[in-house]
């Protein structure tokens, strides 16, 4: 039997924020990755994460910075600052101390950005826990946002929202359990951990992705799954290679990234990178 051709994939390049890692470190822990015994290398840190910042301006994407702040040494993971959508940035409202001033920040780019800005009342680590795919946005909780933001969520915007419990302290954000491939409606593609979700939440993710990529143990371990995609091409972790082979099965073209030293905070590709989409997507989304 012939094997069949991959489907056709097309880009569509993002805007994204991004944050420099200029205070970089792990001194304190707050996720398992973290251990402030080992020594973290900001040096090595900042130059992986430019590399990440020329793949995303070679693809075409717009990238724009928000600046880093002394004290805040997580603030280069620029995705937990906000769930942008529709034209609307919704704020974080982190769950550890050590993180609540990002969300300040995060909220004064967002208004100078001319965005519709939403102060969250409800517990969230923005785009860690909220992923638009179609016209959905799944949300994660377990650990680091609250099911009260989920409500909060639906009732600002005009997505369906899908909550999905985590079960796994390592995997403490969706977006380190789950990728969308393809975000247009109609076109939907995702990949995901299976044993990072319970058993309601995996069946729902079944039922609605019957296609999705399921990692491996071995690839999710080095973030395979905290990956941005245009589309076509999947920014993704240097070292997931069974992954990047099942991305091209499908016609994905996986771009390795090393962001190893970045890692030993509990961070990849897509915990660096907060999606900005316009005000146009709502009506996409409704249409």
């Amino acid at each position: 039997m012939p094997v069949p051709e991959p489907p056709a994939r097309a880009a569509a390049p993002l805007s994204v924020l991004m944050c420099r890692p200029t205070y970089f470190t792990v001194s304190y822990r707050i996720n398992p990755w973290m251990n402030p015994d080992h020594p973290t290398d900001t040096t090595r840190a900042i130059a992986q994460w430019e590399t990440l910042v020329a793949t995303y301006r070679e693809l075409g994407f717009a990238v724009d910075f928000i600046e880093p702040e002394p004290g805040l040494p997580d603030m280069v993971f620029a995705a937990n600052g906000g769930t942008v959508v529709d034209g609307m940035a919704y704020t974080a409202n982190f769950a550890h101390p050590q993180r609540r001033p990002e969300a300040a920040a995060h909220e004064r780019w967002f208004a100078a950005a001319g965005l519709e800005v939403v102060r969250s009342v409800e517990v969230n680590e923005g785009e860690g826990d909220f992923l638009v795919v179609g016209n959905m946005i799944l949300a994660g909780t377990g650990f680091r946002c609250s099911t009260a933001a989920h409500d909060e969520v639906a009732r600002l915007v005009r997505h369906e929202v899908v909550p999905l419990t985590l079960v796994r302290e390592d995997y403490y954000h969706l977006d380190t359990a789950l990728a969308v491939l393809d975000a247009r409606p109609g076109a939907e593609q995702i990949a995901y951990l299976p044993s990072a979700f319970d058993d309601a939440s995996l069946a729902e993710l079944r039922r609605r992705f019957p296609d999705a990529i399921e990692a491996s143990e071995e690839d999710a371990a080095v973030f395979a799954l905290n990956a941005v995609s245009d589309g076509l091409h999947v920014v993704t972790a240097h070292g997931a290679t069974r992954f990047h082979a099942q991305l091209s099965s499908r016609g994905f073209v996986p771009v390795g990234i090393d962001l190893s030293e970045l890692l030993l905070g509990g961070g990849g590709v897509k915990c660096c990178t907060l999606e900005v989409r316009p005000a146009s997507m709502a009506r996409e989304a409704a249409a």
